[in-house]
């Protein structure tokens, strides 16, 4: 019975020749499996690191070009504030000097009017006078014939008198009576 339960098959340990059989086919698949399946692996992990990395450096790369359109656009809107700036300035500046242009022709033109009615008006009050002593100076003599009671036909005479009657009109004080 020893000798019996001795044969008996440990069904935990296995044969010798099931091991060195397992052995040989592990090897085989091991060489098969790094000869064709690992290089195929290895090739669609390098694919994929390459596309990873070239997408990373491409995503850097349109980033860098996103900044530096950034970049531009900021200069440029800079640019445009900056020239619309000078554009109000200088069209302020040229409103001033319409402005100030405008007035100074005004100015001018309301001195040139003021001129022209103070000579009409000085025009107007050398005719006024200048009918006034005729009108007065007739009068004069009228009222001197009428107080006289005789004509007064000389020129010379009638002008002296009318010329100092004039001349005594003018020394009064206006509003005094005589």
């Amino acid at each position: 019975m020893i000798l019996v339960a001795a044969e008996e098959v440990n069904p935990l340990v296995p044969h010798v020749s099931e091991m060195i059989l397992g052995g040989v086919v592990f090897l085989i698949l091991l060489f098969l499996v790094s000869k064709f399946v690992t290089p195929r692996f290895e090739q669609a992990f390098a694919e994929r690191t390459k596309a990873i990395e070239g997408g990373l450096k491409q995503a850097e790369e349109m980033q860098a070009q996103a900044k530096a359109a950034l970049e531009q656009y900021q200069e440029q809107l800079a640019q445009a504030r900056h020239d619309a700036a000078r554009i109000r300035q200088e069209a302020k500046e040229e409103g001033a000097a319409i402005v100030a242009e405008m007035r100074a022709q005004a100015q001018e033109e309301a001195q040139r009017i003021l001129a022209a009615a103070q000579a009409q008006i000085e025009a107007e009050r050398q005719r006024a006078v200048s009918q006034l002593r005729a009108e007065v100076g007739e009068l004069a003599i009228q009222l001197a014939n009428r107080i006289v009671g005789e004509a007064l036909e000389d020129e010379v005479r009638q002008r002296r008198i009318v010329e100092r009657f004039l001349e005594d009109i003018e020394r009064e004080p206006a509003g005094e009576p005589r």
